[in-house]
């Protein structure tokens, strides 16, 4: 719908479905223009554009870059049904009436298009605009835009195949050698949907004088490309944490879970904007940089179909995860029964603990404190009349 000017009424582009969200490769886009005028009004022509475009625009110091790519193009001259028109093709509509101007086109078939998006310096959009000419006048144009959606399914053997990997980082106090931090992750699969949990298999390592915290996030990393520069924006989606870890200790997570959020697919098929995203695992230490390990996640729009990843997990156990069974920790769990409680014996401490910090003590069972059982006084012995007349002959 635009600005009416004098003698037009209504001047709009209505779908033939108002109800689908949005459009996918190979979809027929079809509507139609309507138009009402509040006088005689002569229609030279009217013509019909499908535009999408990908563009990238944003300042950097002084230098404007701006970078177009296109999509779809699409033109046609579309008629009234059922409507007489003069010699040289143009119409006579009159107040009263309603008009309608048919149109309709195929979208490209699949891997011509990207999805939609909008972002901080980009945007993808698509939309059909009319133009309506009339003598002695300047063109009057409106627009509507359209969502679309490019298929990318996450069942492929890429996607469903399992990653990891580990992190290490030394740190230092004063340059001072303080010990070390280390974490170990892995996830089953690469490929997600909005909605789907993430479960995280992770080992963390503690052995610095400092108190770390473990976390992991799903970021977003925005890449956008004009006149020969790059532009990245990185964004922090969703987020979870797992329990303070002290010195010389470790702490695991065994199935820990992070949701999709509602975000856009991934899109890794357009030459100037690129959407990525990544499962950060990170610990945080107080007085030092993160230790870091990101794990790229695909986002799709067809969703895990719970078949297929299970034979991909268990074929790569014996090569990449085998790998990392010689290392300080291995992920993978045991296949029989587990033992009672009472045969288990819980010791997470290292051979060579250093000096914690006591500060952020609170209660508990902590292998820095030691739980003495009660002290009992041994019972009485029991006095004799001998002993009585010998204590009496004493004093």
């Amino acid at each position: 719908m635009v600005a009416m000017t004098k003698g037009i009424k209504v001047f709009e582009i209505a779908f033939n479905d108002p109800s689908k969200t949005f459009y996918c490769s190979g979809d027929k886009v079809a509507g139609k223009i309507l138009v009402e005028v509040s006088e005689v009004t002569r229609v030279m022509a009217m013509k019909v554009l499908g535009v999408g475009c990908a563009k990238v625009e944003y300042a950097k110091g002084k230098q404007r870059c701006r970078e177009e790519v296109d999509y779809l193009k699409y033109e046609d001259l579309v008629h009234l049904d059922d409507h007489p028109a003069d010699t040289d093709g143009s119409v006579i509509l009159r107040p009263g009436n309603k008009y309608g101007y048919s149109f309709g086109f195929e979208l490209p078939q699949q891997g011509q298009l990207v999805s939609s998006y909008k972002g901080k310096f980009g945007h993808v959009q698509y939309f059909v605009k009319a133009l309506m000419e009339r003598p002695a006048q300047p063109a009057l144009e409106c627009k509507k835009h359209f969502e679309v959606e490019e298929p990318l399914d996450v069942n492929t053997p890429d996607l469903l195949s399992p990653t990891g990997g580990m992190k290490e980082k030394k740190v230092t106090c004063m340059f001072i050698p303080d010990g070390q931090v280390a974490l170990n992750a892995k996830i089953d699969r690469r490929g997600f949907c909005e909605g789907e949990e993430i479960c995280i298999d992770a080992k963390f390592e503690n052995t610095c004088s400092r108190i770390v915290v473990p976390k992991a996030a799903i970021v977003a990393k925005h890449t956008y490309q004009a006149n020969g520069r790059t532009k990245v924006f990185r964004q922090k989606l969703s987020s979870v944490r797992g329990n303070h870890i002290i010195s010389g200790m470790c702490d695991a997570w065994q199935g820990k879970s992070i949701r999709v959020p509602k975000i856009k697919p991934s899109i890794l098929g357009c030459n100037i904007i690129r959407v990525e995203y990544a499962l950060m695992i990170y610990m945080h230490i107080p007085g030092s940089d993160k230790l870091v390990l990101e794990l790229p996640l695909v986002i799709g729009t067809v969703p895990y179909n719970g078949f297929g990843s299970r034979t991909n997990s268990m074929s790569s156990q014996d090569g990449s995860v085998s790998n990392a069974s010689n290392s300080w920790v291995s992920l993978r769990m045991p296949s029989s029964v587990p033992p009672s409680y009472c045969d288990v014996t819980r010791d997470c401490s290292l051979d060579q603990p250093l000096t914690p910090l006591l500060d952020d003590y609170d209660g508990g069972d902590s292998p820095i404190f030691m739980n003495a059982p009660p002290f009992q006084f041994p019972p009485l012995p029991a006095y004799s009349e001998v002993s009585v007349k010998y204590i009496r002959s004493v004093y």
